[in-house]
């Protein structure tokens, strides 16, 4: 029987460390019985363990009482790291430093990894991320590239799986993650059980369409940071790279570089992105039809801005605007 451990952070943790951690539990439950109920044995054995005996959540209003200590865990075969509070991390990271440290040998040691939307500080933290894909929640990623710049992030991917390693994006997407672990370590008829007892929708491989971009601004490249506000407020018209680097008097070249190394996107990508968050918004709050949306944000060519919309969000602006404003006319 292989053994699955359920981490319980000591410090650093929120209100949904708490969803994960019993999520898991409960996932995997089902799927042992699933399991059971068709004649095999089960495939888990299933355990929550921590530093410490007991371990509080949000200024204590919850306690959890791990089933083990993680000193005592020798060997495993799956390891959870749930979703941690990331606005604590940096602090809390020395105080979870013992667990860290632990998740690494295990892994060297054959274990898999399993990260759920900010756990994927914690993971990174251990250096097994390193040159490797991997995916958090949306809102936290400008800080982790800033904070791990091996790892190589994938912030529109719902669900990573590489080298015995997963992660996923933000928030209750965990539930997505554990049903690919389930079909993963079982199979797809229990994967597709576990989808219906928990009514969660299967091969979801994105988390592009729920982003919010507010800009990359966590950097201290202050022409870069006055080309962005630039950008952000030429939302209608086209804006040339050429244009920008001569505004700021900064050859091509090198502007093109510091915005990436900045930003993480070229000057075009950034546009893009603006353009098209601008658009979302537009579709989720307003009557506005997909040409006078697609004008505002500064495009003429229906084709260019379906492409580029699809790109970013993972829908077309139709899909988009019909999933997300039920007042929206139908007529494109």
């Amino acid at each position: 029987m292989k053994h699955l451990t359920i981490l319980v952070p000591d410090g650093q943790t929120n209100l949904s460390t708490i969803s994960c951690i019993t999520g898991t539990y409960d996932m995997f439950e089902i799927a042992n019985a699933h399991w059971k109920s068709a004649g095999k044995k089960e495939l888990f054995t299933i355990e929550t363990a921590g530093v410490s005996k007991k371990a509080e959540f949000y200024e204590g209003l919850f306690t959890m009482k791990p089933q083990a200590r993680i000193s005592d865990i020798t060997k495993t075969n799956l390891i959870i790291i749930p979703s941690t509070s990331f606005r604590s991390y940096e602090k809390a990271t020395e105080g979870n430093r013992i667990m860290i440290d632990w998740i690494a040998k295990q892994y060297r040691g054959g274990a898999e990894v399993a990260s759920m939307c900010s756990g994927a500080f914690m993971l990174a933290s251990t250096g097994i991320l390193d040159g490797k894909t991997c995916s958090t929640h949306w809102a936290f990623a400008d800080a982790f590239r800033s904070l791990f710049p091996h790892v190589n992030l994938q912030a529109d991917k719902l669900i990573t799986d590489e080298n015995g390693i997963y992660t996923n994006g933000g928030a209750y997407s965990f539930l997505n993650l554990l049903i690919y672990l389930v079909e993963k370590y079982y199979d797809r008829e229990t994967a597709i059980v576990c989808a219906k007892e928990f009514q969660v929708e299967m091969d979801r491989n994105s988390q592009s369409v729920f982003a919010i971009f507010t800009g990359q601004k966590r950097h201290e490249d202050e022409m870069v940071k006055r080309a962005q506000h630039y950008i952000e407020n030429k939302l209608e018209g086209k804006i040339s790279v050429e244009e920008l680097s001569s505004h700021f008097a900064v050859g091509r070249r090198n502007f093109d570089r510091r915005f990436i190394k900045a930003t993480g996107n070229t000057p075009l990508e950034y546009s893009q992105r603006v353009k098209m968050e601008s658009a979302k918004r537009a579709f989720e709050s307003t009557r506005k039809n997909i040409h006078e949306v697609m004008y505002e944000v500064g495009y003429s060519d229906m084709k260019a801005f379906r492409e580029v919309f699809r790109k970013i969000t993972g829908m077309s602006p139709l899909e988009y605007r019909n999933k997300y404003n039920k007042e929206a006319v139908d007529a494109v």
